[in-house]
């Protein structure tokens, strides 16, 4: 019986995993809105009815490519050193993430999600996750309680600071992820000390 839900498991993450790669190379080969939900079933060998078991709609698919973000930045953080003070902590995970290697398909997807309005919507929902798994990441690596107000203050700042990087990196802008996260922890750190 477990071998059966075992091989029931694969196929329904191979079936997933199916549609969401075609969808995405529909997407960035004709546009997010020229795209139809029966292309995108028939390119991955299902059935209109089918692909609703696995997605609700367009950016579903889209945003569901993101769905690992919160457990990569809560990484980032605890492979960070416990004693670097909190804000540090938050900048150099970032920045962490900011230095590794950039996949062609990943930039087009964020150009795509930045540049199409239902897409930048949803994904704002997803900062939310984000500074949730953010703060409980930098809480445990302090040893803190998990809703500690400079944890919580600390992923907030972090997380506006990521998608200000992220824009900029997705419109096209000179400016790297790191060098506008960089600069916008240096002025925070320059408006604290009363440095307008």
């Amino acid at each position: 019986m477990s071998a059966d839900v075992g091989l029931r498991q694969r196929k329904r993450s191979e079936t997933h995993a199916r549609i969401q790669s075609e969808a995405i190379r529909l997407f960035l080969d004709q546009g997010f809105e020229a795209v139809t939900l029966d292309q995108i079933a028939d390119a991955a060998g299902v059935s209109r009815r089918s692909l609703f078991h696995y997605f609700g709609s367009k950016e579903e698919i889209v945003l569901s490519t993101k769905a690992g973000f919160p457990a990569l930045i809560a990484s980032a953080i605890t492979a960070r050193p416990a004693d670097e003070p909190l804000l540090d902590m938050v900048e150099n995970a970032l920045v962490d993430l900011a230095r590794a290697p950039r996949d062609p398909q990943g930039e087009a997807l964020a150009r795509l999600i930045n540049t199409t309005p239902s897409l930048a919507a949803g994904d704002q929902a997803k900062y939310d996750a984000v500074e949730r798994a953010l703060t409980a990441a930098l809480a445990a690596k302090k040893g803190l309680e998990p809703d500690d107000l400079g944890c919580r203050i600390a992923a907030a700042v972090g997380v506006d600071v990521f998608r200000m990087a992220a824009q900029a990196w997705a419109t096209g802008g000179e400016q790297t992820p790191e060098r506008v996260g960089r600069a916008a922890f240096a002025r925070l750190r320059e408006l604290a000390r009363g440095q307008a």
